[in-house]
């Protein structure tokens, strides 16, 4: 399916997680070409997306970048543009949907012949090729350098500007005519998470591997799972790995960073939920993935009627895990001591229905690729506060960008 898929210039491919696909949903979601397009900057964006979705009234795909803070939450990007490309907000209404359940595969369009179609998915179907890129990574930011600005950020703290701030190491590479698609076979067998994705506009690829939601929209039910606290994995030692598990389930420090993105995700479902309906279904619950254990809560509330589906995502976005807490002047810092634009990075990728339910997680763990120049870049974060040593920050970042350090290096 991915080959046959990756013809078209513009494409979503989602995998959902299993806590859906046990309720009998499909296991990929996945729309190809563009009956209609969206393609802004931030500024209206939002309401721009609302107005293409009164238009069209159908399944919609895309992805909101972390610049769109600058309407949601009034906080400009200065920097220069994502070398990767992505606009701030884009969405289309595709030509082609596939809803891939463990057996069949369900096929609408708007035009042709779903037969046809499956015919065509059937016959381009080889097995893809192990990629070969051994490209040569480099950081933005050293060591010194990195250790160095965390001490900084302490320091705000300290002097109270903020809580908790999420700050960004990003590396790069040039990578010219690498192909997308055995790179995210093998960030998925390597990496395998809930909300892994291919995603393309053109010459912008994303290749997700994030086990992480930002929110879903069920009805009226809205729901975000925050992930704030992570431990490293030891996959050759069974007793070794389950102490890295207890041990990061009873770190106060993770705790405490944990419950203060609850609380900020709290204050913004309160935003748009009807009062009293906000509650912490899971709190600091620890799950393991591949490389490491991660501490996810859970948050939902209830939406008055006839609520936008874009304003319950102006009042989350960007979302707490990713910025910290306050969330106004952690944005502000962040354009401070972040080197880069983050771009689509730490953004949001997913769909609506034409219901106008929704679900979109949140952009990490990931490779960002532009076609046209070769430049490939990821960034991994990490959540500072006044308890933070910015050594282990910095070894944090490294166990996070493990798996993708082994994509881009492979031979």
């Amino acid at each position: 399916m991915l080959n046959w898929i990756s013809r078209f210039s513009i494409f979503s491919f989602l995998e959902q997680p299993p806590a859906i696909t046990a309720e009998g949903q499909p296991l990929i979601i996945a729309g190809a070409g563009a009956a209609h397009s969206l393609h802004c900057e931030a500024g209206e964006a939002l309401l721009a997306l609302e107005q293409f979705r009164q238009q069209h009234k159908d399944w919609c795909f895309g992805h909101l970048s972390y610049d769109c803070k600058a309407e949601t939450a009034d906080s400009p990007t200065l920097k220069s543009d994502d070398p990767t490309g992505f606009a701030d907000l884009a969405f289309f209404v595709p030509q082609i949907l596939l809803h891939v359940f463990p057996d069949r595969v369900e096929i609408g369009c708007l035009d042709g012949e779903p037969a046809a179609i499956a015919e065509a998915i059937l016959g381009t179907s080889p097995a893809l090729l192990r990629p070969t890129l051994n490209a040569v990574v480099e950081a933005r930011l050293g060591r010194e350098e990195y250790i160095a600005i965390v001490e900084k950020l302490r320091e705000h703290i300290r002097r109270g500007d903020c809580y908790e701030i999420n700050f960004c190491l990003e590396y790069w590479a040039s990578v010219p005519g690498m192909d997308p698609l055995p790179v995210y076979a093998l960030l998925s067998e390597l990496s395998p998470n809930p909300f892994s994705a291919l995603y393309r506009w053109e010459h912008s690829w994303l290749l997700c591997a994030s086990p992480e939601r930002f929110l879903r929209k069920e009805g009226l039910r809205l729901i975000s799972e925050p992930m704030k606290g992570t431990s490293p994995r030891d996959r050759t030692d069974a007793i070794r790995d389950q102490q890295l598990k207890t041990g990061l389930a009873q770190s106060a420090k993770d705790r405490a960073e944990n419950i203060m993105v609850v609380d900020l995700v709290r204050n913004d479902l309160s935003r748009c939920c009807l009062p009293g309906t906000v509650v912490v279904e899971e709190l600091c619950e620890v799950y393991s993935f591949p490389q490491v254990h991660q501490m996810i809560s859970r948050i939902s509330g209830e939406l008055p009627e006839h609520t936008p589906a874009t304003e319950a995502i102006r009042a989350c976005f960007p979302m707490g895990s990713m910025t910290g807490a306050p969330k106004k002047r952690v944005l502000e810092l962040i354009e401070q001591y972040e080197p880069g634009r983050r771009g689509i990075f730490s953004g949001a990728l997913g769909y609506f229905t034409p219901e106008g339910d929704f679900d979109f997680n949140v952009v990490i763990r990931s490779l960002l690729y532009n076609a046209h120049t070769g430049h490939l870049r990821f960034l991994v974060g990490s959540g500072i506060t006044f308890a933070s040593e910015a050594e282990k920050e910095f070894e944090e970042c490294e166990w996070k960008a493990e798996a993708i350090k082994k994509v881009i290096s492979y031979t």
